[in-house]
Order: C-alpha cells, then structure tokens, then sequence
C-alpha cells in the first residue's frame, strides 16, 4: 500500500509539473545572445541603438543578451559558428546571409543627382523606401535565406571619398592612386581596379590608420567614422573630404530564426524601419561635427563620369555574382520612384 502511495505522489508530482509548465506564457523564451559590432565598442551609437532594441524586443517574446565586438570580422565568424543567435554589422559583412539586402550596400545604386548635383536628402530617402520595401509583410520571403533572416537595416551614413590630396579629385586623377578596399568586399577592389587604381586590402581596425600613415591615398568612409578614427590627421592641410557619395552603407541585423519566436523577423524590421529618423539624426550631427573647411565639392563637369562609372560597375559586379540582381532591381524601382527625371529610368530594371 505504501508501494502504491509512493507512486501516485511521484505520478501528481510529475502531473503537477506538467501543468505548471503550461502556465508559462508562450512570449517566455531563453535568453538569446546578439554580437554587436561597433567601432566604438559599447561606447558607440550602434551599440546604443541595439540596447534600445534589445529592451523594444521582449515585447516580441525575446529576451536578448548583447556582446561588444570592436573586430566586425569576428563578430560575423562567431554568429557564423553559432556562438551568437544574431548579429549586428555592416551591410558588406551580412551580405553572406542575404544577398537581396545586401546589395543595398552597393556602389552608386541610391545616389540622387539632380542638376549636376548630389541631392544627398533624396539619396537618403530612396534608402529609406528600400527599407520600407524590406520590411513589408510582402517581402518577407526576400529577408530569408536558409536559417539566417534579415532581421533589420539602418544606414550608417553616406560614404564620402576621403583623400591626403585635394588634387585626386577627378576619375582620371585616380588612376595609379592606392584606394583602401575591404578585404572581404569584393566589389571595392573590382571598382579600384576597374578606373586604373590599386586597391590595398583593409579592414576597420586598420583602414584608419593607413590613410593616417599614408599606406593609402584615398578611403571611402562616412562621417560617423571621422573621430573615433581620427581621419583628420591623415588629411592634414593638403586633403579633403569630397562631397559626393559613393554608396551610403548600412548596418543590417541578421538573425538565426530558429532560435526566436515566430514572427520575430517582421516585428525586427518594422522596428528598425521606426528607427530611420534616429539613425539619420546620429548620421547628420556626424557631418555637422566635421570642420566645414574639410569638406571639398567636387568639379560639376565629373559628376557625371562617376554616375555611369558607377552603373558600370554595378552591372558589371552583379554579373560577377556579387551583387543580387533582384536587389538592384528594387533599389532602381525606389531611386526612379524618387527621381523619374533620372536617365536611367527609361529602362524598367537596373539589370536583367
């Protein structure tokens, strides 16, 4: 009998377990671990911003831990390798896990010229209905490849030509120069090479310091990138900073889907999308911080050389497999959108 009673308190016990376990609210989730680069490290505005994510998230049933990483490099490898659920990096180091909104982060595909000007406002808004394109119910299907979902884009900023001599200032006085390519970016040094230059391989822990030590002539970098690098003493009093962007990078978030709730991935985007005004406030108080003497326009009659070297380049890179076609088709669809007056707007897509 006490046989029978032992085992029917182990059997209300386990019943009792059972049932409590039903209890937990289906939001509960384990704790989930984003590797967060930033050059600044937990001091900079990128790792702000994802501490603000990590607190909005919970609402989405997602309790999210956050790592620093200074090296963007291994930040990728560790989420790569499962150590991380997330990451949060540049648009050239997650266009590994999606090709479609990495191809946002290419050359010339979201500049707006207007009157033999960059009208840069416009250029940031066909950034911003990419975006939104990206973050749509309707594009969901697009943000993922395999396990890895794109789980969020923000821009980093307009990237500016940044040269120790204002007199590389044209297509043709950059043939020879030594630009700073990324090493993991092939499209770059497919550009460099394309107008003549060479590239020298780089990565963000270093590239601020080759321009500074002269080992390049030219970086492309925006003006978030301008302090903490310290890029003011590779410029001197001989360089400048041109006002023409060549892209404007982003930052992406990329998740492994299987360790979040479901729905996660649109409810990541939609938040980034409500955090494109903030990024552009972080973006614009960068640029006014940069001494109005650095900054350099640059000759109206080579404006136009750079807008089809850069659609060159471009169609070129995609052949190569490198930028996704149906990327740059979006990305035209909201440049022409912004811009119909554009030329290259009389053909439907950017490239077949």
């Amino acid at each position: 009998m006490t046989h029978i009673s032992s085992r029917f308190s182990s059997l209300a016990l386990a019943a009792a377990a059972v049932a409590g376990s039903l209890l937990i609210p289906v939001a509960a989730q384990a704790k989930t671990l984003f590797c967060v680069w930033d050059v600044a490290g937990k001091t900079g505005d990128v790792f702000a911003q994802a501490t603000d994510y990590a607190v909005a998230m919970q609402k989405a049933g997602a309790d999210i831990e956050l790592k620093s990483y200074v090296d963007e490099r291994v930040a990728i490898e560790d989420f790569r390798s499962g150590q991380c659920d997330g990451v949060i990096a540049t648009g050239f180091r997650t266009r590994v896990f999606n090709q479609i909104a990495g191809s946002l982060d290419s050359i010339g595909s979201t500049t707006i010229v207007k009157n033999g000007k960059v009208d840069i406002d416009a250029s940031y808004e066909v950034v911003r209905k990419v975006i939104q394109v990206f973050s749509s119910p309707q594009a969901s299907k697009l943000m993922v490849e395999g396990n890895f979902e794109i789980g969020g884009i923000f821009p980093l900023g307009a990237a500016y030509p940044i040269v120790r001599d204002r007199k590389i200032n044209s297509v043709e006085a950059l043939s020879g120069k030594k630009i700073a390519a990324f090493d993991y970016d092939k499209a770059q040094s497919s550009m460099i090479q394309r107008i003549g230059a060479q590239p020298v391989s780089v990565d963000v822990t270093n590239i601020g310091t080759k321009f500074n030590n002269g080992i390049v002539d030219m970086v492309t970098l925006p003006a978030v990138a301008y302090k903490p690098l310290e890029l003011y003493k590779g410029i001197g009093k001989t360089g400048g900073i041109g006002r023409f962007p060549i892209m404007i990078p982003t930052v992406q978030v990329v998740v492994n889907k299987t360790k979040f709730p479901e729905g996660f991935g649109e409810k990541s985007r939609q938040y980034w999308l409500a955090q494109f005004d903030r990024a552009m406030n972080i973006i614009q108080q960068a640029e006014k911080g940069i001494p109005a003497a650095m900054w350099d326009d640059l000759p109206a009659e080579s404006i136009p050389k750079y807008v089809i070297m850069f659609r060159e380049s471009r169609i070129d890179i995609a052949k190569q497999g490198i930028y996704n076609k149906q990327g740059l088709n979006i990305i035209k669809r909201a440049r022409c959108s912004i811009n119909a007056a554009d030329a290259e707007c009389a053909t439907k897509t950017e490239i077949d």
